[in-house]
């Protein structure tokens, strides 16, 4: 289960990656724009407002998100991804922060850069942060003696390989797309009494909290907190830096 109101505390630092993502796209008159994984829809109402004339199709597989992206006034329904396939129309294919979590993201890229029309485009962010210590740090208390009776979903990696630019590059060049490919490591700086646990809250721990009841959830966070204190100490004016890497792709049907 997805918390809008979670995943929006930082609301800030998840949107930027969104911006400099569309930043790259060149789509001037598109006639179908479509946001896969659009969470609470605040993302999803600036393809909108950028192009108007555009028809905006939005989806999520979380029911919450979809509840809070009509909220917004955005026209969503709830759908899965890997059964999702574009329209003869679509011009432009948005993905942001969705396919970490599907392993077979790779083939759906590929089908997707293949699908696209003349001056279509496909854009593309993934988080690239599971060997960051925050990740290890859950993997780590998930599968401990303590919890690994109650957490037996979770196993040494939550959600899907994301790989090195180049990788990607090769596969959608493959498609007979022009492809623009990087990664950055943003240096967020939190706030807050326990701030790297109320990001990770918000995403990395949601395949825990749908296996603990409320209590259960409440002391595994008590448990993983000091970690990530540890992991990622506070500054001298309360403020603390959490690295957090994002792969991009750009494709684009010439």
């Amino acid at each position: 289960m997805w918390d809008p109101t979670t995943y929006l505390a930082f609301a800030d630092h998840r949107a930027r990656p969104f911006h400099e993502l569309l930043n790259r796209v060149g789509a001037q008159r598109p006639r179908r724009v479509v946001d896969l994984g659009c969470g609470p829809g605040n993302l999803t109402v600036t393809l909108a407002k950028r192009w108007p004339d555009a028809a905006i199709e939005a989806l999520d597989s979380s029911p919450e998100m979809v509840i809070a992206a009509r909220a917004a006034g955005v026209s969503a329904r709830v759908g899965d991804v890997t059964e999702w396939r574009p329209a003869a129309d679509t011009d432009v294919i948005v993905s942001n922060a969705v396919l970490q979590w599907v392993p077979s993201h790779r083939e759906l890229l590929c089908d997707w850069a293949a699908a696209l029309p003349v001056d279509g485009w496909l854009a593309v962010q993934m988080p690239g942060n599971f060997d960051a210590p925050s990740h290890q740090l859950i993997r780590e208390l998930a599968q401990s003696p303590t919890w690994r009776a109650a957490l037996p979903e979770v196993g040494s990696r939550d959600g899907a390989e994301v790989g090195e630019p180049g990788e990607y590059a090769d596969l959608l060049a493959d498609q007979g797309v022009l492809v623009d490919a990087w990664e950055t490591t943003y240096l967020q700086r939190l706030t807050g009494a326990d701030p790297v646990l109320d990001w990770v809250s918000g995403t990395a721990l949601r395949p825990i909290r749908a296996q603990l009841d409320d209590e259960r959830w409440q002391r595994f966070r008590a448990d993983l907190g000091p970690l990530l204190h540890k992991a990622y100490p506070a500054r001298t004016d309360g403020s603390t830096w959490f690295p957090f890497r994002r792969l991009f792709l750009v494709a684009h049907r010439v």
